[in-house]
């Protein structure tokens, strides 16, 4: 139960409805045993009597209970949904918040489609034990303590023939909850690998049919599905092994009941009523107690379930706020001394003693080849992740210092590959912004060169867009999203390869537009064309998480170092292609 009362601070403040449902559980589970001894005193006092002038005050009576019964039994249901229900309103929310806390380094291990799994199907696991779970255990408690208490008033020795039946039942129980439970959580699992799978091939159509890969796909996704199934078998075989075996228990003692409680109407000491309620009572202990096979099935789920969403909430939170964040407004002026970087302990050092000092206004160039450093820099600028060692400062103030939202609100980050909503053009630019004015957001999208393309489109800025962008090209999300960047109006800004999706043209205008952007912000650009760098302040060259070379274009130039080789590699193919078209 320790993983439930982890979990308490999201059901126990609902606790009035749940209470209030077993208070009226309480009154349905003492109606259904007064049924037995309503027929008891049918055969022993009416028809055995001859007594049929009390069969309509039987009838009246018995009407009335089940009228009191049906309303009772509403409410159970419906306070029992409400507490169920509610609590889980509350666990999906800190979950999804809890989601909005982690840092990138949780994200680099974490599979979309089992994130998915977890907030739906694992939601919903929990979410049944609540409603339906814990007041059917306390249902089945119920019934068989007011069940035994009424059979030990009819016959001490037949209800103690009944009991003897109990500890049988009772281990045969627990084992069964031994072997469900395991078996449960590789079906969670399961089920995660296999939403991931779904997820994964969906998003990576393009690229699975422009590789004719869609065998491959249908054949990884078998694999899965084929897991899914063999572990619900799996299960369904501890079912199947078990819950004979429960009725089988119940049976042998309705049998030793009917023997020996024969034998007692027989020899005049239990009355003929009295042994065919005994018999009702008995179902109603046998039949929960095989009952509780299930109850113990749901409880297994809900807590393999719990697990699952335990292992989200106690998720660490390697990026926190400082005991007293700075939230004064920045100026810019970024500084790295000595950072060294490492993304995972068995990793090799993504950046290594990295130095460099950025005034307010300064445009700094970051150019290398894949892997050697250029994003991470950024990422630490806006504390993505933690430098192991040396200092991130920001105004001469460490990062780590700075309220983390509203350090981030002053960073305005374009990625290689954007990401748009699927919402309006128009919501799209502002998403960093809420409530900024038309004006300024035509204004963006102006200077990212991106309203003629929007005005061209069927609704203008009120396009909705499909998932991930969809229906724009490459370039048209790029310059979106610089657009986005543009409209926070930040006092860093950071391009990372964001003019790679656009042609020759449209880069040469955004980047001549950026320029006026870039005017009193520190901007750091990642890039891979040598042009979008040559009006840099200063560009650091880097190779295997180090600066090898750092300066301008011209002083690069000279410099004769690994940025000139770039350089050449770049313009020679160019001049060569002008050679050709001039001969």
């Amino acid at each position: 139960m320790d993983t439930f009362k982890k979990l308490k601070q999201y059901y126990w403040p609902y606790r009035k409805h749940f209470l209030l449902s077993v208070f009226f559980l309480f009154f349905v589970t003492v109606i259904t045993v007064v049924y037995p001894i309503i027929l008891q005193q049918t055969i022993d006092r009416v028809v055995l009597m001859d007594r049929y002038e009390l069969i309509p005050y039987i009838s009246a009576i018995f009407l009335l209970l089940m009228t009191v019964k049906g309303f009772a039994t509403f409410y159970h249901q419906y306070l029992g949904d409400l507490f169920g229900i509610t609590a889980v309103y509350k666990l999906r929310d800190g979950l999804y918040q809890k989601l909005q806390r982690l840092s990138f380094t949780y994200y680099d291990n974490a599979k979309t489609g089992d994130i998915m799994s977890r907030l739906t199907a694992d939601v919903e696991g929990f979410r049944f034990f609540l409603s339906f779970g814990f007041s059917e255990l306390l249902r089945i408690v119920l019934l068989i303590t007011i069940s035994l208490g009424v059979m030990f008033y009819y016959s001490v020795p037949l209800a103690l023939v009944t009991m003897a039946a109990m500890p049988f039942l009772a281990i045969v129980v627990y084992q069964f909850d031994k072997r469900v439970h395991s078996a449960f959580r590789l079906i969670r699992k399961s089920y995660g690998n296999l939403n991931t799978r779904v997820q994964e091939n969906i998003s990576g159509m393009h690229t699975v049919k422009s590789l004719s890969r869609e065998g491959f796909e249908i054949g990884r996704f078998a694999d899965r599905n084929d897991s899914y199934r063999q572990n619900y078998l799996h299960t369904s075989f501890i079912w199947s092994k078990y819950f004979p075996l429960m009725e089988f228990i119940g049976n042998f003692c309705a049998a030793a009941l009917l023997a020996y409680g024969g034998f007692l109407v027989i020899d005049g000491q239990l009355s003929l009523g009295a042994l065919i309620a005994f018999f009702s009572l008995v179902w109603y202990i046998m039949g929960p107690l095989m009952n509780l096979g299930f109850v113990v099935n749901q409880f297994s789920q809900a807590k393999a379930s719990a697990e699952r969403l335990l292992e989200i909430l106690e998720a660490e939170e390697d990026i926190t706020e400082s005991e007293h964040p700075i939230r004064e407004p920045i100026h810019g002026h970024v500084t790295f001394r000595n950072v060294t970087l490492t993304y995972a302990d068995d990793d090799d050092a993504a950046l290594k003693k990295i130095s460099f000092d950025a005034p307010p206004g300064k445009v700094i160039g970051l150019i290398g080849s894949t892997g050697s450093g250029k994003t991470s820099i950024t990422q630490l600028i806006t504390r993505f992740y933690e430098p192991i060692s040396g200092d991130v400062l920001i105004d001469q103030k460490s990062v780590s210092d700075y309220y983390l939202k509203s350090l981030r609100k002053e960073i305005g980050f374009v990625l290689q590959e954007p990401f748009l909503f699927s919402t309006t053009i128009r919501e799209n630019i502002a998403y960093g912004s809420p409530g900024v004015e038309d004006e300024q957001i035509i204004d963006a999208a102006k200077r990212a060169q991106a309203h003629d393309f929007i005005m061209k489109m069927p609704q203008g800025y009120d396009t909705m867009l499909g998932e991930r962008g969809m229906g724009l090209s490459g370039g048209q999300k790029q310059r979106i999203a610089i657009a986005r960047a543009i409209c926070i109006n930040p006092k860093i800004l950071i391009l990372d390869d964001a003019t790679s999706a656009v042609d020759m043209e449209t880069e040469f205008r955004i980047q001549k537009a950026l320029q006026e952007v870039m005017k009193g912000r520190t901007s750091f650009i990642i890039a891979h064309r040598i042009a979008s760098l040559k009006h840099a302040d200063e560009i650091l060259v880097l190779e295997g998480g180090k600066v090898v070379e750092r300066g301008n274009h011209d002083f690069l130039i000279k410099n004769q170092g690994p940025y000139q080789r770039i350089y050449d590699i770049q313009y020679q193919d160019r001049e060569e292609v002008m050679k050709r078209q001039h001969a």
